[in-house]
């Protein structure tokens, strides 16, 4: 099938790229004219495992284009994709003007052949309505513009040129770090609309994916396909981030309650996640949640349901629970150092989790700022971050090439992202290279066993 996706983002770009290797032809738009010359020449923007080889070979297929030309993708694609960003505003809720910007460019090119338009990114409820009228518009001003200017239409009636696109809202559930797998391995699709041509095609679309034909087991059932109206398949996606969300801030409550009675909240994470109704994935406590999700999408639902009227107050705890999360870092390292100001904290890891470079709301900012603040010395070393010299945000904080050169002269540790790699330094040479070797584990990622006998003072969170 044709696709265009407009907006190539994490979500955008692993989209396009993995339609295109499953064998559809498609157009990428971005309006940045730098990202798609890196693009064209094979290169990801963004740190995402897996994701340049699958663009460089479907590149060497010749099934999918990066261009800015909003005009030809519209003009190539059955099923355009809007995977533009929706980042959050002071009150809340979704910037959604770049989506509306692109349903009205959509409409300004629309010209005959029946489209399916696809909100991918993470919209308000409602917008799939709020998406067709924006197209409708865009629509309208052509024509306006095109009657204006003494031209003649082929579509002189709007009535049926409406009648040439449909909106489906196909909400994503991709963790950054395992966006590919994710894609080709999907727990379920699913698929919001009340047009059953719109749906038809769009199961088409990902029949490879749901046979399993690019899974990592290919012995698996079909991947369920849940088809509901625009605003649930809307709905669908933020209750699943504000419930993960507010599975892990109640994990951090526990632990928080676990350091005060001398319990061990690994223990307590393994007991009720063999719980089948629990489950023990999202029982990881530490310093709390971050990312360009679960932030921008809980706080979007809280903004929902106080336009409607309804206080959630459940998830504004989670939220509290989050932010009171992020400085307990510091709380710890004032109970093991006492006075910060003058003292050199390091930190192991920077972004918000392993295997991205995305530092959107990341707990490192936090701890940085806190730091800062009390009269601290900060030095950092993140494997992506210290490899591509990215700074932006980062003030106030030395990044080093490498742990051991973290490690010297500082007076504590602060594991703050859990990548893999981190289990396996050198942990007994950066002990002797340190002031004071104390370890804080906010992921309670470390083996503590280990950490004691290299010669650390180690503390967890709740353990």
């Amino acid at each position: 099938m044709r696709v265009c996706v407009i907006g190539t983002g994490y979500v955008g770009l692993v989209t396009g790229a993995c339609l295109a290797h499953i064998g559809h032809d498609v157009i990428c738009v971005d309006n940045n004219e730098e990202k798609v010359k890196i693009m064209k020449a094979g290169q990801s923007p963004i740190f995402e495992p897996g994701l340049s080889e699958i663009m460089q070979s479907a590149i060497s297929t010749g099934k999918i284009e990066f261009s800015t030309d909003l005009a030809a993708g519209v003009a190539h694609g059955e099923i355009l994709f809007i995977a533009v960003g929706t980042p959050p505003l002071p009150t809340g809720e979704s910037d959604t003007r770049y989506v509306e910007a692109v349903a009205r460019g959509i409409g300004a090119h629309l010209d005959g052949g029946y489209k399916v338009i696809v909100n991918k990114s993470t919209v308000p409820i409602g917008s799939g309505d709020w998406v067709r009228m924006i197209v409708l518009d865009g629509i309208a001003e052509r024509q306006k513009t095109l009657i204006t200017a003494g031209g003649a239409p082929s579509y002189d009636k709007l009535p049926e040129m409406t009648a040439q696109f449909d909106v489906v809202s196909n909400p994503e559930f991709l963790r950054e770090g395992s966006a590919v797998y994710d894609t080709f391995n999907p727990d379920r699709i699913v698929l919001g609309g009340n047009s059953p041509k719109a749906i038809g095609m769009m199961k088409e679309l990902y029949t490879p994916i749901v046979e399993r034909k690019f899974a990592a087991d290919p012995s698996l059932p079909p991947v369920p396909v849940l088809v509901t109206d625009l605003s649930s398949a809307e709905m669908i996606k933020y209750a699943a981030n504000a419930f993960l969300a507010t599975k892990i801030s109640f994990i951090n409550e526990v632990a928080n309650i676990c350091d005060r009675v001398g319990a061990d909240v690994t223990q307590i994470a393994k007991g009720i996640g063999l719980d089948s109704r629990i489950g023990n994935k999202f029982l990881n406590s530490g310093i709390g949640w971050g990312g360009s999700c679960f932030p921008k999408d809980v706080a979007a639902l809280i903004h929902t349901a106080d336009d409607y009227g309804y206080e959630a107050q459940l998830l504004k705890a989670a939220v509290n629970v989050n932010e009171r999360q992020r400085v307990l870092a510091i709380e710890k390292l004032q109970q093991t150092l006492k006075i910060l100001k003058g003292k050199t904290v390091g930190l192991l890891g920077l972004t918000f989790k392993p295997d991205t470079d995305d530092m959107r709301d990341a707990p490192a900012l936090n701890i940085i700022e806190q730091l800062n603040r009390l009269g601290a010395k900060v030095k950092a070393y993140d494997p992506i971050v210290s490899q591509t010299g990215m700074r932006h945000g980062l003030t106030g904080v030395l990044v080093e090439t490498d742990a051991e050169r973290l490690a010297d002269g500082c007076d504590a540790l602060v594991l703050v992202t859990e990548w893999e790699q981190f289990k396996n330094l050198d942990y007994s040479k950066m002990a002797t290279l340190m002031s004071h070797p104390v370890m804080i584990d906010g992921r309670n990622f470390l083996d503590p066993e280990t950490l004691v006998r290299a010669g650390f003072q180690y503390v967890g969170i709740g353990r």
